[in-house]
């Protein structure tokens, strides 16, 4: 008989713990994981006289565009893009990327009215350091295939 309750006893712990590890106990899910954001982190002032190296005055344009480039820059640029965007931003600039769909938030739609009135500078700051971007493709991307690539995503909200 006390065998019989120890085995019951020794049973019933077995079942505990796999219920524990099956139900309670599932692995760590990474909706659960802390967030660390340090690009929302609250930056010191910063000191007087000081000059900035990066992008120029919002007003001034970093880089003339023409609306439409000649083919060999547009096939450049459709060249480069396959290089540096299609992945998230899918084939036809409209944000549906094969990577970019696991993205919170998704990848923009390149033929968007409100992406074809960018002027120059809000063109070329939301391709190289936008939303999903900070701060890679600036480094990433050959600043000779930068004019290209934004003639080629000009040219993705136009009807051909």
């Amino acid at each position: 008989m006390k065998k019989l309750i120890l085995s019951l006893m020794a049973l019933f712990l077995v079942v505990l713990i796999g219920l524990y590890a099956v139900v309670l106990y599932n692995g760590p899910r990474m909706r659960v994981q802390q967030h660390i954001r340090a690009f929302q982190a609250i930056l010191p002032a910063v000191p007087p006289g000081t000059v900035t190296t990066d992008w120029p005055d919002a007003n001034r344009p970093v880089l003339q565009i023409p609306v439409t480039g000649s083919m060999s820059g547009l096939e450049r640029g459709r060249v480069y893009y396959h290089y540096y965007c299609v992945f998230c931003h899918g084939e036809k600039g409209d944000g549906r990327g094969p990577v970019g769909q696991s993205y919170v938030p998704v990848p923009a739609n390149l033929t968007e009215l409100r992406i074809r009135q960018y002027n120059d500078t809000e063109l070329l700051r939301a391709m190289l350091t936008g939303n999903g971007h900070e701060p890679v493709l600036k480094r990433v991307v050959d600043p000779q295939h930068v004019r290209d690539l934004a003639v080629f995503v000009r040219s993705l909200g136009v009807v051909q």
